[in-house]
């Protein structure tokens, strides 16, 4: 029985990677609209010049609190 818990951790980190490698594709597919929008290039644009207010709208996940971690 005390290989039963083991799976459930492997489990959970798996499925956090999962949504992570999500929130980053996300995250670079608005990059990329932002970029065709404003038709500058990666090099052209600064964080600073960025509008990221809507960004963590885009990225939540179903059933899951912005900013909030197990």
């Amino acid at each position: 029985m005390s290989g039963r818990g083991r799976s459930s951790f492997t489990k959970r980190q798996k499925e956090r990677s999962r949504q992570e490698k999500q929130r980053e594709k996300a995250e670079r597919k608005v990059q990329r609209k932002l970029e065709k929008q404003s038709g500058g290039s990666p090099e052209e644009d600064t964080d600073s010049s960025v509008d990221f207010s809507a960004r963590e709208e885009m990225l939540a996940l179903p059933g899951m609190e912005p900013g909030s971690e197990d």
